[in-house]
């Protein structure tokens, strides 16, 4: 019986070094993500988890379950502190020559909503949820739909310590 080659035998050095430099850095980017997407922790586990993918994540935010948050360049996301990131959001932040995703200080994204890449998401703005954001949405701004277009003004952003009929209070609708 004739016994099969080792890989050294196979692949010369050089190539062996450029597809571990090419491969690992992706796994080890799907492994954290994958774990990151079920993990427990909104505030805590999750969070650490994207850190260590590469996406730049400010203090106190908080990230939902089933989150997808850009799959191949996670470092084009910047999740700015108190953000607030809804259960089964998806973040695109790259395709083609549109790249890049910001999410400000206080901005809140509800339940199933689409990034798109190019986009920012204001400070203290509210994204309904299910929308899909193909356009920057305006500091303190309430959107809905898709695509999703501007409802409300907020003057109160929807935060750990306001209430839901405080923050009710401050929304006024855009006629």
């Amino acid at each position: 019986m004739q016994r099969r080659s080792d890989r050294s035998d196979v692949l010369p050095n050089s190539n062996r070094k450029a597809i571990r430099e090419r491969l690992l850095p992706g796994l080890k980017n799907r492994i954290l993500q994958v774990l990151a997407r079920i993990a427990p922790g909104a505030t805590t586990t999750r969070v650490c988890l994207n850190r260590w993918r590469g996406v730049n994540i400010g203090k106190d935010v908080w990230i939902g379950y089933d989150a997808i948050i850009e799959t191949s360049c996670p470092h084009l996301v910047t999740i700015r502190d108190r953000a607030a990131i809804g259960v089964r959001v998806t973040i695109i932040a790259h395709y083609r020559e549109q790249q890049g995703v910001v999410i400000e200080e206080d901005a809140t994204l509800g339940p199933g909503v689409i990034v798109l890449p190019d986009v920012t998401i204001g400070r203290g703005a509210i994204v309904a949820a299910g929308s899909v954001v193909t356009r920057s949405v305006p500091p303190k701004t309430m959107v809905q739909g898709n695509p999703a277009q501007p409802i409300a003004t907020v003057e109160i952003p929807l935060g750990f310590g306001v209430s839901l009929k405080e923050f009710a209070k401050g929304l006024r609708p855009i006629r």
